[in-house]
């Protein structure tokens, strides 16, 4: 059952290029018979009022999971950065969490940690930490960003984390493998093994 202490809308990232993973579109590689993007959708749906899907490719597959799809950005890639302007377009709730689609062991608690430090720093953005260190595709953020994030792309930025420089920011600490993600096939088969 999902966390009643707020309204939330969260994207899922799947429009990235997968260079490492020979451009294949990672959220529809198999995991034990499943597309990794199923993995995180059943994990992220008891802690959401609203998915949307982010992505650029196989807009029809991506659409049978029964989430409305969002296309990224057009233009030159701006990163993982499209994905989250675009569900702040999207977005029916004020609070946005973004999650990529490759990270199939995501904490059933995930949303509500990175609220609480939203709340306790009074922050703009609360970014999910592995291991001391940011992992800046799992956040939290306001919807009111989408100024500050649109002027940043149409400057020229693309670093999530550069981005990020220039708010108030809060942290949550998470063990690394429920952040873990796969980018390359050697990473999938890890995972295979070890789940």
């Amino acid at each position: 059952m999902r966390p009643s202490f707020l309204p939330v809308s969260v994207v899922v990232l799947a429009g990235g290029q997968a260079r490492r993973m020979d451009n294949a579109d990672k959220g529809l590689l198999p995991l034990h018979g499943k597309p990794l993007v199923q993995w995180v959708l059943e994990r992220i749906a008891p802690q959401a009022d609203e998915i949307l899907i982010s992505a650029n490719r196989n807009l029809d597959d991506y659409r049978r999971f029964g989430h409305r799809v969002i296309v990224d950005a057009p233009g030159p890639s701006l990163g993982p950065l499209a994905g989250l302007l675009q569900g702040l377009r999207a977005a029916r709730h004020d609070l946005l969490a973004c999650v990529p689609c490759d990270s199939p062991l995501l904490p059933g608690n995930l949303i509500e940690r990175l609220h609480a430090a939203l709340l306790a720093d009074v922050a703009d953005l609360a970014v999910a930490h592995a291991g001391g260190r940011p992992q800046p595709v799992f956040c939290l953020c306001r919807k009111d960003l989408l100024p500050q994030l649109e002027n940043y792309l149409a400057g020229g930025g693309r670093r999530a984390d550069a981005w990020y420089a220039g708010l108030k920011v809060a942290g949550a600490e998470f063990e690394e493998a429920m952040l873990s993600n796969v980018n390359t096939p050697e990473d999938l088969e890890r995972l295979v093994r070890a789940s």
